[in-house]
This record gives structure tokens, sequence and C-alpha cells, in this order.
């Protein structure tokens, strides 16, 4: 990653947490504009981690979910005898 990068993530985060704490999620639009004013590169590479990052977060509340449901009731498969990397189709938010 380069310096553009670093600095659009490190900010990512400190945006999400705020946005969070706020109960805010208009934040992260707000601080893009300001971005945006300035830098279109730096607005991108922010918007990118936004996504990126609140992804994960989505991910791992999935995951965690998932894994509270324990063991599926069905047969199991060796890890990557099945279409593993065919992620289901479906919304892309």
């Amino acid at each position: 990653m380069g310096v553009v990068d670093d600095l659009a993530d490190a900010l990512a985060l400190d945006v999400i947490r705020a946005a969070q704490d706020l109960g805010d999620e208009n934040l992260i639009a707000e601080i893009a504009k300001v971005i945006g004013a300035s830098s279109t590169t730096t607005q991108e590479a922010f918007m990118t981690a936004v996504r990126v990052r609140l992804s994960e977060q989505r991910a791992r509340k999935a995951l965690a979910a998932r894994i509270a449901k324990g063991p599926s009731d069905g047969p199991r498969r060796e890890l990557g005898a099945g279409p593993i990397l065919d992620a289901p189709e479906g919304d892309n938010h």
C-alpha cells in the first residue's frame, strides 16, 4: 500500500469508529465530501477502505452467528472438496 492508501485506511477506521460512537452513518459521507473537495484520489481510497472494513465487520458478525448455531446436521465434507470458492450470489452491499 502507498501513502494515500495508508492514510485513507487510517482515516476510514477513525471515521467508522466515530460514526458508530455517534450513531451517525452520514458522518462517512460528510468526511468523504470534505476529502473529495481537495483530492478525488484520496476520496476513492477512503471510500474503498470504508467499504472493505464495513464488509469485514458484517462478515465477522455472520461468522460468529454461524459458529454460535453449531455444526451442520448434514454430511461433513473436506474443505476444498466442493465449490468453496464459488461465493453465493446476492446482495453485494
